[in-house]
């Protein structure tokens, strides 16, 4: 027994030995086993560096320098001003999805929906969304054959019918990317708002697709345009005819 407790002290020695006391603080670098990359060779925000004549670490962009693909907008989000190419700043519809209380429907004013618009709303699809909901929006993508289940299907009711109890509305669906939902993470950081609205509207394209009766003159013209080119097969030669067999010479 007694050799019981000389080894539990001396674990408590050792552990005390290593550790120190919670609270304790120490002149010296700690040892660390694994930094978990807590030393790096980086200039940090504010700090200083050799490395530059002035001695400074944060650096001043080149004069000029213009974000890409983000615009500086002409008025504050208050007075309605909004940014083509920015992320959510405000509180209206454009930004959230909501008006007032509610999930709004619809698209906003900021954005125009034609061809250009849901064009560009299927490349964002095809990179943000199709690996979980699938090319056709139905679900099925490429993480559905890993065991991820209970995928959004655009092709449900929640989603084609405006009187089912759990209609997802354009608003809704707006707020879903931004935040996420379940398994789905947040994309407002990653997509901006412009290329949001224009996502929503290459899934109601779809769901569109899904019901439009061809007899439709602008649904049948439209499939028409779509529609590639038929094949034309190579002709085959022509087989010649069998020449006919030469008679035989006369004997000698």
């Amino acid at each position: 027994m007694r050799y019981f407790f000389f080894a539990y002290l001396l674990s408590i020695v050792l552990v005390v030995g290593f550790a120190g006391f919670r609270g304790d603080k120490f002149t010296h670098t700690p040892i660390e086993i694994f930094n978990d990359m807590d030393q790096q060779a980086k200039v940090k925000a504010q700090g200083s560096n050799a490395f530059f004549a002035d001695g400074v670490g944060s650096r001043k962009p080149v004069t000029g320098t213009i974000p890409m693909g983000l615009k500086i907008p002409d008025g504050t989000a208050a007075s309605g001003g909004f940014a083509v190419y920015g992320f959510s700043h405000g509180s209206d519809y454009y930004n959230t999805g909501k008006i007032g209380d509610f999930w709004g429907d619809g698209f906003p004013e900021q954005v125009t929906v034609d061809a250009a618009f849901v064009r560009l709303g299927r490349e964002r699809y095809d990179i943000n969304c199709t690996p979980c909901h699938g090319r056709a929006g139905n679900g099925l993508g490429i993480t559905s054959q890993y065991g991820m289940a209970n995928i959004a299907n655009f092709s449900t009711p929640s989603f084609l019918n405006p009187q089912a109890a759990d209609y997802r509305s354009n608003g809704n669906i707006f707020d879903t990317i931004t935040h996420g939902r379940g398994q789905m993470g947040p994309y407002g950081a990653n997509i901006p708002v412009k290329e949001r609205w224009a996502i929503i509207a290459w899934v109601r394209t779809m769901e569109i697709s899904r019901t439009a009766p061809l007899s439709e003159p602008s649904i049948r013209d439209a499939w028409t345009a779509l529609a590639p080119p038929p094949s034309t097969a190579a002709a085959a030669p022509a087989t010649p005819p069998a020449a006919a067999p030469a008679a035989p010479a006369a004997a000698q």
